[in-house]
């Protein structure tokens, strides 16, 4: 047993699951706030003895140490996979239907059977697998985190391909989210065809009508 694997095991969400029989995949997402690009998860099953030193939430580390750890993720993993859904999907269905399609794909696409899935937050999915929640899992599980890590690591690198593509946003930058740069750019050049058109901010806001406006549209007033 490694030292991060003991860690994690006074976590109350782990201590009352029992004996599980089988594999143990980390589920998770990077993007759900960002104005562009894609949400994407991450499932991994870790095998039960791992060399993975600084392993935790992808958010408390560094983007170099990051990238380290996902390449041993990667050569480390029993196996892993990811699921997208791109902005046309979230705009249709809504982030969090949209969040809980990319886990689903991200399960589905697991060489791997997994026999329980362990995911980070409060909210399950369609896959038809006994599934646990675990809020912060992304900085107790070591599996979770190992998912956090290829899902943000991914991401980011997409987003700075998708940065060439559609220049000018600064998306290599930001990543997608909406900092000041990022909604100064969107007032400059619209939105582009990766923008979330129902986030706020993406779409010019629509000044508010005007009183004769808003007599136009009463009852009973003819134009």
């Amino acid at each position: 047993m490694t030292k991060r694997q003991a860690s994690t095991q006074p976590c109350p969400s782990l201590l009352d699951l029992g004996p599980v029989a089988g594999p143990v995949a980390g589920i998770d997402e990077a993007g759900r706030g960002c104005l562009a690009g894609p949400v994407v998860a991450a499932a991994c099953i870790l095998p039960e003895h791992f060399d993975l030193p600084g392993l935790t939430d992808s958010k408390a580390l560094t983007a170099a140490r990051r990238d380290t750890l996902a390449a041993a993720i990667r050569a480390q993993a029993l196996c892993w996979s990811l699921g997208l859904a791109w902005a046309p999907e979230i705009d249709q269905i809504n982030i969090l239907q949209a969040t809980l399609r990319s886990m689903e794909r991200a399960v589905g696409h697991l060489r791997l059977r997994p026999s329980l899935l362990l995911i980070d937050g409060n909210q399950t999915c369609k896959a038809p697998i006994p599934q646990r929640t675990v809020v912060g899992g992304d900085a107790l599980v070591p599996a979770i985190s190992a998912a956090s890590i290829l899902a943000k690591t991914f991401r980011d690198h997409l987003l700075v391909k998708l940065d060439r593509r559609y220049p000018g946003y600064g998306l290599a930058i930001h990543k997608g989210y909406g900092t000041a740069v990022h909604l100064a750019a969107l007032q400059t050049l619209g939105p582009s065809p990766i923008h979330r058109l129902t986030f706020r901010g993406v779409r010019p806001e629509q000044p508010a009508p005007s009183k004769q406006e808003r007599q136009s549209c009463l009852p009973g007033i003819l134009t």
